[in-house]
């Protein structure tokens, strides 16, 4: 069987980290940020899990299925 290939939009979007979770960058922080407080920007900067529900089809699309 040929090899698989990783998904290149993914592996650009998604990280895994050293438990084997999936995290993402937040939403919102790249444009109009004029509008936005301080307070809700510093929380776009962390990154977080991706949602139960989402992480087979990332797993797979990073190859690691």
């Amino acid at each position: 069987m040929p090899k698989t290939k990783t998904h290149s939009a993914t592996k650009k979007r998604f990280k895994l980290t050293g438990t084997g979770k999936v995290t993402r960058r937040r939403a919102f922080k790249s444009h109009l940020l004029e509008h936005k407080s301080p307070k809700r920007k510093r929380g776009f900067r962390k990154a977080t899990p991706v949602a139960g529900a989402d992480v087979k089809n990332v797993k797979r699309l990073l190859g690691l299925r």
